[in-house]
């Protein structure tokens, strides 16, 4: 990879999916890392994402998470609660990334690019989640999820296989969230 603008899109990308599912993301990475697939490697300092016990770990998360947000208002407690975990695995799937710089610069990187990028997609996630509550009594909210968890299934997949198709990606995803808030609230004050 790149110095930085490959280890960049990876965690973007990664960090946008971890906005929508925490753990599905991180599970994805331990298991490239773990597995050796797609070029992937870590530095030192977070080789132990790709450990057995990481990837065991993760995996029953991602398992408990995916299936916990198919339940009604348990739903919308997870999306409530992925706008704390989900920057934080967004930092850490961007500080893997970066891990073959500086440990220092690479937590830096993971910050600068994690944090903020994971926060935007939780947030848009969140507010998708408010409006399919409010507008269908949480009736749509499994179908919802599901396309979430195929959304950050394929984020996650395209920003380990061709991580330059990752900016495209995520501006159509937020243009999309733009388009449909918009469409929400004209309807709301018609």
């Amino acid at each position: 990879m790149d110095t930085w603008v490959l280890p960049a899109m990876l965690g973007l990308g990664l960090a946008a999916a971890s906005g929508m599912r925490t753990f599905l993301p991180l599970l994805m990475l331990s298991a490239a890392v773990h597995f050796e697939l797609f070029g992937i490697s870590v530095g030192e300092s977070m080789r132990w994402i790709g450990s057995t016990g990481a990837l065991v770990a993760l995996a029953i998360a991602a398992v408990v998470e995916l299936g916990a947000d198919l339940i009604p208002f348990v739903d919308n407690a997870l999306s409530v609660i992925g706008n704390v975990t989900g920057p934080i695995a967004g930092v850490i799937a961007a500080w893997a990334a970066f891990s073959h710089l500086d440990p220092a610069m690479a937590a830096l990187a993971g910050i600068i690019v994690g944090a903020p990028t994971a926060l935007t997609f939780s947030a848009a996630q969140t507010g998708t989640r408010a409006v399919s509550t409010a507008t269908t009594g949480g009736l749509a909210n499994p179908v919802v999820s599901v396309i979430e968890d195929v959304l950050t299934f394929f984020t996650s997949l395209i920003a380990m296989i061709l991580p330059l198709l990752i900016i495209p990606l995520l501006a159509a995803l937020l243009w999309f969230s733009w388009r449909g808030w918009r469409r929400v609230r004209s309807l709301r004050t018609a």
